[in-house]
């Protein structure tokens, strides 16, 4: 089902694989290949490039839109790939004490004595080839083979932060604490990761590294949680314009549309799951549609107005209830229908005024999953890397709103006047919703039997689902083939299967990096859609391989 274009020139990429509409997957034929072309990216971004993500034998290039990413799959077909310029700059020292868990383990694989292990990681220059698992997590390899290992059949369920790691032909230091089950072998207190240096990354793709034995780490001072980049929430702030939060509900977070460009140091884009109704509530305040917003989940947030407030409720149809506080002086406003502790309800999709001290409070939502609670100004929060988004799986970004915490309001506004009601697309109710599905770039890991069983029935939206991806729940899909996919990039609405066959949909927050076969994606402009499916919904796939997007201008060449 894969539609793939191939060449046999040596120095040139082998093949390219649609992800999607908005992103190809250039194959090569070594790591080296790989060094080169990303170099090359970086140095001469194509037309329409907005992302790089490099991997083992793979490069996935992400376009701002369809045709450009059409043109960009052709354009890759053409390079000459280069070996990139050596130099002597830009040499990064990563001091380590080696006293990991696993160096008698690694010894023993390799054939080397401990002191041995030292000696060939110590004794090379170590090239940064890619990013992925976490902020800062750099995949580096070395100038020869002899500590290449397997990684560990038990993965660690915590690996604490600044551990030195083998695994495969990779070494790498783990920037947070996380589950990991690479081998480890020593401890460095160098920050990998740090959002208060100009740049966050330690290394970056392309950089070289050396490893110096020492006796003692020295820990760079960090910020006092030491294992999250997130800001951590404000809850007693004086501020003069805004909301307080009452009751967050089950998960309420500030998002806008998400940070771009940065997949080559480990970062998804995040941003809002459902940005057609993000976009809906602040162009009703009259908002840039970029402006931060509140993302909340399944209804319950209860927000109290400081200072009168415009807002604007989108997403999922729920009940919004306005509650007067029991000292409002109906005199004062400019509605004398308000009256002390008086309820009333606003409209979905509409404008309303929030008056200082009144709250609002969101019902469960009739359908649907997810609202977006748009203040006129925009949620003013401090910036990460260009966007004010949280990412729930690296942990950068606002941290989720919480009982008494402030949000103050900006200056994003687009208009001097709020926008006129607009009607709210349907969302997913007890039905099962259908979604749309590019197949590749690994349908070829699967028969016809397996694309069918995904398309001919109804997958079961987990509770195990979060912004991350969906965990979806029905018959397992058979792969055809044994082993192993080497990590590559991968995007949101990718659907990766495990070896134990079940779908995972990702979302916004994914990992930039994936190691199972993604047999399709599902079309950009279902995503929002997607959003909006409930714990315990149901999802139909449709393969739509016909449709008019540039998967039909890549034809595969015959094989020789």
């Amino acid at each position: 089902m894969d539609t793939v274009m191939q060449t046999t020139t040596a120095k040139r990429v082998r093949s390219v694989r649609p992800v999607g509409t908005r992103a190809v997957l250039a194959e090569l034929d070594s790591l080296q290949d790989v060094l080169a072309l990303q170099d090359m990216l970086y140095k001469s971004p194509l037309p329409g490039q907005v992302d790089v993500l490099a991997a083992a034998e793979t490069v996935m290039v992400v376009g701002e839109s369809a045709a450009a990413t059409r043109a960009i799959g052709a354009r890759l077909m053409e390079l000459e790939l280069t070996v990139p310029e050596v130099t002597d700059s830009g040499l990064v020292v990563i001091d380590t004490v080696y006293d990991g868990d696993d160096l008698a383990d690694v010894a023993e694989l390799t054939g080397l004595s401990v002191d041995g292990v030292v000696a060939a990681h110590t004794g090379q220059i170590w090239t940064v080839a890619f990013a992925g698992f976490a902020p800062g997590f750099g995949y580096m390899v070395g100038e020869n083979e002899a500590l290449t290992v397997p990684r560990r059949s038990s993965p660690r369920t915590a690996v604490p932060a600044g551990s030195v790691a083998l695994g495969g032909q990779y070494s790498a230091v783990y920037p947070r604490r996380s589950p990991g089950g690479w081998q480890l072998i020593g401890r460095t207190g160098a920050r990998m990761w740090d959002l208060d240096r100009s740049q966050p990354a330690l290394v970056r793709p392309g950089d070289r590294v050396q490893y110096r034995a020492v006796r003692e780490v020295v820990t760079a001072k960090a910020p006092s949680s030491g294992e999250t980049q997130a800001r951590e929430p404000e809850k007693e702030h004086h501020v003069e314009s805004g909301v307080r939060i009452l009751n967050p509900g089950a998960q309420s977070l500030i998002q806008d549309l998400g940070r771009r460009g940065y997949g080559p140091l480990g970062v998804s884009a995040a941003g809002a799951l459902d940005r057609a109704s993000l976009r809906r509530a602040n162009r009703l305040v009259g908002n840039a549609s970029s402006a931060a917003a509140i993302e909340s989940v399944n209804g319950g947030l209860t927000v109290e107005a400081v200072g009168d407030q415009v807002i604007a409720v989108t997403g999922a149809p729920t009940t919004l209830t306005i509650e007067s506080p029991s000292w409002f002086d109906s005199d004062s406003g400019s509605d004398d229908d308000i009256q002390p502790g008086a309820k009333r309800t606003a409209r979905m999709a509409e404008p309303f005024a929030l008056l200082d001290g009144e709250i609002l409070t969101l019902g469960a939502p009739e359908s649907g999953f997810r609202n977006y609670v748009a203040i006129r100004g925009g949620v003013d929060v401090p910036e990460v890397l260009g966007s004010r988004s949280a990412d729930t799986m690296s942990g950068i970004g606002p941290a989720p709103l919480v009982i008494r915490q402030v949000l103050p309001v900006g200056g994003a506004t687009e208009s001097t006047a709020v926008g006129s009601p607009e009607l709210q697309p349907e969302f997913p109710g007890d039905g099962v919703t259908v979604l749309d599905v590019i197949p590749g770039p690994r349908a070829d890991w699967f028969d016809q039997e397996a694309l069918d069983s995904l398309c001919g029935q109804e997958w079961l939206v987990t509770p195990q689902s979060n912004r991350v991806g969906m965990r979806l729940d029905g018959t397992p899909l058979k792969r055809t083939r044994e082993g192993e996919l080497p990590s590559e990039g991968t995007m949101a609405g990718a659907l990766q299967i495990p070896p134990a066959g079940l779908p995972v949909l990702f979302l916004a927050d994914h990992p930039i990096t994936g190691g199972y076969p993604v047999i399709g994606v599902v079309r950009d402009e279902h995503l929002d859609l997607a959003a909006q499916v409930p714990i315990g919904g149901k999802i139909r796939f449709r393969l739509v391989p016909d449709s008019p997007d540039f998967t039909t201008t890549f034809t595969k060449t015959p094989e020789k």
